[in-house]
């Protein structure tokens, strides 16, 4: 690579570690709660506002990024972010801490949405694996960054410092951001589908509720119901007016022809069975791992230390064979990690964990950059921030439906929770070989 895409590659590598970085506000959880007087149900709000905002909005923006340009949304993404940090790091009540979530959920759409369009056009549509290779690793170093560095963080600076440390990277990639190339409109009379847009974020943010409310069955059934529905409307609402728009936010009739649906639904499920790892493990080491915290927070970044040493290797390895076989063999290690963790127990149970949890990230490495790859070859160069955000959103469904899911799997045997365990970790790995079925061309 030349000095020129190295840099760039890194400018939009920094403005997109912000993301992931916010791992380590789940570390933060305990001093977020006491400094505002939450009890435990209440937490899951400052993880909803986030969610919720930046899972219903990334689509749109992708879209805006295709018709306005992706440094634009990148440049304004940097500055929303930084924006939101500040202000959840001095927020005065729990209310306005909540405002900051919500502003960070935007900015991370923002970034996110035209990441990965930002990247393949740096390398150009050529190298087009080998750009989503190395965005892939920089995501997954910030995911194994973000845990590390809370903890150090928190023992000298509270909870606020885990805001507070990025508000610097998000203000230089702000900076940075202007020497990325600004690509010409595709269309100048192309119009956003706002109709579109706002049926789309109605009916995402439905699904989180949704998700969200499983877990107070059958206490909740009514809200779930309720939640469901709107989702189900809306989801309907938004595929009519897509079909009827004269500029839709993603034409329909791609999602058939590139079998882009298929490559969607095994990102779903492959994203269902990786959260399994980070959601389960937890658990297991505070009933029998007899380590420390810290050590904990180790074992965890074990799965993105895989995956940061896998991403750029598959942006290479698609250039060489078909990105799909490739995708397959990313989830059928998944698949096979986690059932190997079923297993787990005994005396070399943490290390039993440790080489499984590698393997998973190293499998969900492959995986991941496959699956872009797919989606970006799949839909038309001017449709690239779509295709991106649109691997974004199905990943983030595939993670909530995977908490919400996976969680009641895990509690329904409350009394033996090395059953329950297990279950969890089946489950997970029926859906990770469902996703490598899917993925098998028919004919």
């Amino acid at each position: 690579m030349t000095a020129t895409e190295i840099r760039g590659l890194l400018v939009i590598g920094l403005g997109t570690a912000v993301v992931p970085l916010d791992a380590s506000v789940n570390v933060a959880f305990p001093q977020i709660a006491a400094h505002f007087g939450l009890d435990i149900p209440s937490i899951r709000f400052v993880v909803i506002s986030y969610v919720l905002i930046f899972a219903s909005l990334t689509l749109g923006f992708g879209r805006i990024g295709d018709l306005v340009g992706y440094r634009r949304v990148f440049l304004v993404g940097c500055v929303v972010s930084a924006a939101a940090f500040v202000l959840c790091t001095f927020a005065p009540s729990f209310t306005w801490f909540l405002a900051g979530r919500v502003m960070q959920g935007v900015g991370a759409a923002l970034i996110l949405s035209v990441g990965p369009a930002l990247a393949t056009g740096m390398l150009g549509d050529a190298r087009r694996a080998e750009a989503l290779g190395w965005y892939s690793m920089m995501m997954a170093m910030g995911a194994v960054i973000g845990p590390i560095l809370a903890g150090v963080l928190l023992d000298r600076f509270g909870w606020s410092s885990v805001f507070a440390f990025r508000i610097p990277v998000a203000s230089a990639a702000l900076l940075l951001g202007f020497t990325l190339p600004q690509r010409a409109r595709p269309d100048a009379a192309a119009r956003f589908d706002a109709a579109g847009g706002v049926l789309f974020a109605v009916t995402i943010g439905a699904l989180v509720l949704t998700l969200d409310r499983l877990r107070g069955l059958p206490d909740a059934a009514f809200s779930v119901f309720g939640a469901g529905s709107l989702m189900v409307a809306s989801l309907f609402a938004f595929i009519w007016r897509q079909n009827v728009a004269a500029s839709p936010i993603i034409r329909l009739r791609v999602l058939r022809e590139g079998d882009v649906a298929r490559i969607n639904i095994a990102n779903i499920l492959g994203n269902l069975a990786a959260f399994a790892g980070p959601l389960l493990i937890p658990f297991y080491i505070g009933r029998f791992g007899g380590v420390s915290v810290a050590i904990g927070g180790v074992l965890l970044a074990f799965s993105p230390i895989g995956s940061v040493l896998a991403t750029p290797v598959a942006g290479r390895m698609a250039g060489i064979m078909s990105s799909r076989l490739l995708a397959q063999i990313g989830i059928f290690m998944v698949a096979a990690a986690l059932a190997a963790i079923i297993w787990a127990g005994g005396a070399q149970a943490i290390f039993w964990l440790a080489v499984a949890m590698f393997v998973h990230g190293i499998g969900a490495g492959l995986f991941g950059v496959a699956v872009l790859d797919i989606l970006t070859a799949s839909l038309p160069p001017a449709d690239r921030g779509v295709a991106g955000s649109l691997g974004m959103v199905t990943r983030t469904i595939g993670t909530l439906t995977g908490a919400s899911v996976l969680m009641l799997v895990f509690q329904a045997t409350e009394n033996d929770f090395i059953t329950g365990f297990q279950h969890g970790f089946a489950a997970a790995a029926l859906s990770a070989s469902l996703a490598g079925l899917v993925l098998f061309r028919r004919g």
